[in-house]
């Protein structure tokens, strides 16, 4: 058998210069439609969530997620929207402490401010028969204001604060869009204690309440510790009504009022005012003193109070 020699194969030879150009890339393919879709998709997720994700995004892209929200004369912020603290600190600069004196005595109630310029809304009971009318402010600092009008018919009267500009003013709602169950927050100076803050629900609607229309001089105007006399279901609370008196349509709630209350806001947890608080119950004790709230409130709906501003801005039906 012959034997063959098999010579290494050897490389084919290249010829000199430099390497010819590396053949096209294939045509690149976009891949950009998946993420598109992602990032779609995420927008979507973004509009059904809502603030949550506009939260998210503001802290990826260097945001603040806790801005305001502006009501006309309050600004709740985000962080403090629907919460008794946020409402607090948005409404209370609005809110006075009304001391009315006059020859029976003095008496303690609330208002609510409603202008920069020092308009105070309060009730006819708080100021009704009185020679002189101060009111003081959260901030400590006190004015004299004069009885501008009156309606005993809805127990409120406006008040005008002297030489007052620049006042933080509240926002009035519609308690038309009011329900029961809805939480709300009661301020006012029971006792004189100024800006206390209480918190509750809207127990009932369209109670008829019946009040006293104006000050009997022969006696205390509010018997029992303050507390204002008024007339539901039949009954009377706190005291005899006395013979001229009215009846309107009021919002229940169980948020704690005391005497000094009258006058003062019922608001809802954005802030805007929903009434005006105007009577309690207060039952007495063995020794005639009076004991605390039990959960029984009334306050004048804002939407009567909006319906006959300007009619107080005129004198009010005295």
């Amino acid at each position: 058998m012959t034997d063959y020699y098999r010579y290494p194969q050897q490389p084919e030879p290249q010829p000199y210069g430099p390497p010819p150009p590396a053949p096209p890339a294939p045509p690149h393919r976009a891949k950009a439609k998946r993420p598109v879709a992602l990032i779609a998709a995420v927008a979507i997720g973004a509009a059904v969530i809502g603030g949550g994700a506009s939260a998210l995004v503001g802290q990826f892209v260097g945001g603040d997620p806790s801005g305001g929200i502006s009501v006309t004369g309050t600004n709740v912020s985000r962080s403090s929207t629907g919460t008794v603290s946020g409402v607090a600190r948005a409404v209370s600069p609005s809110i006075v402490e009304i001391s009315a004196t006059s020859a029976s005595g003095q008496s303690t109630g609330s208002g609510v401010i409603i202008t920069a310029g020092g308009e105070v809304i309060t009730n006819n009971h708080v100021v009704s028969g009185a020679d002189t009318v101060k009111a003081r402010l959260s901030d400590g600092k006190t004015y004299t204001a004069k009885v501008v009008g009156t309606d005993p018919g809805k127990d409120l009267a406006l008040i005008k604060l002297e030489d007052a500009r620049g006042l933080k003013a509240a926002a009035l709602g519609d308690s038309s869009k009011v329900d029961v169950g809805d939480e709300v927050v009661a301020i006012g100076s029971p006792e004189g204690l100024t800006g206390t803050v209480t918190s509750g629900i809207v127990s009932a609607l369209n109670r008829d309440v019946t009040v006293a229309k104006d000050q009997d001089p022969s006696r205390q105007q509010q018997e029992q510790s303050d507390v204002w006399p008024f007339e539901f279901g039949g009954q009377q609370f706190n005291g005899d009504t006395g013979d001229s008196k009215t009846t309107y349509k009021a919002i229940q709630t169980d948020a704690s009022l005391n005497p000094g209350n009258s006058g003062g806001a019922l608001i809802n947890m954005n802030g805007e005012i929903i009434g005006i608080n105007s009577a309690m119950y207060s039952p007495s004790s063995a020794t005639g003193s009076t004991a605390g709230s039990v959960g029984l409130g009334f306050a004048i709906p804002v939407d009567t109070v909006k319906a006959g501003l300007d009619d107080l801005r005129t004198g009010g039906n005295s």
